[in-house]
């Protein structure tokens, strides 16, 4: 199963990369996800997360096929 996982923001800067091509054996909670592309990365304070372009959160499950996103809060003024 192959999930494409994006970083946006500063943490694209933090990671070093834009994103990831995944191979996973079965479902992954979107925690396990970040863990899988980032074992050296600890998780991030106030991580947002997205499947398919929807907000989840991370013990939602990601399965083939599924575009996850991982951003900072976003802030406006």
């Amino acid at each position: 199963m192959s999930i494409k996982v994006l970083y946006f923001a500063s943490l694209k800067d933090h990671v070093g990369r834009s994103g990831d091509e995944l191979q996973v054996s079965a479902p992954v909670s979107l925690l396990e996800l970040w863990q899988l592309a980032n074992p050296d990365l600890p998780l991030p304070n106030a991580l947002l997360a997205a499947v398919n372009m929807n907000y989840a959160s991370l013990d939602s499950l990601a399965s083939d096929g599924d575009e996850v996103a991982f951003f900072p809060p976003v802030t406006g003024g």
